[in-house]
């Protein structure tokens, strides 16, 4: 029994840390237009991509311009710009019921 609730435990502990392992992958695949040191430019479809990449950027083959890659990032926020800081949320309007016309006589 002790064994049992000790290996729950463990397979718990590791999928509580891999569902924590930080943002989420995203890829993109085309052929390599422009390489500079600090981006990489991939046509896909008819649109360009610049991926940025630093020096712990890990590339597997030979990358050059015109090869087939497929790159794996995340989105990082550069900015955060709050526009409604200190305000309230906006309270809903309340309506007020309508009032009946007079009976006529």
């Amino acid at each position: 029994m002790k064994r049992i609730i000790i290996a729950l435990a463990i397979v718990f502990l590791f999928v509580s840390v891999a569902m924590a392992a930080g943002p989420k992958t995203y890829q993109v695949t085309g052929p390599v237009l422009e390489i500079k040191d600090n981006i990489i430019v991939v046509q896909k479809g008819k649109d360009k991509w610049e991926v940025a990449r630093d020096k712990d950027t890990k590339v597997k083959g030979d990358l050059k311009v015109g090869s087939k890659v497929t790159i794996e990032y995340t989105m990082t926020a550069a900015t955060v710009d709050v526009k409604d800081a200190g305000k309230k949320a906006a309270e809903p309007k309340k309506t007020e019921p309508k009032k009946e016309a007079p009976a006529k006589k």
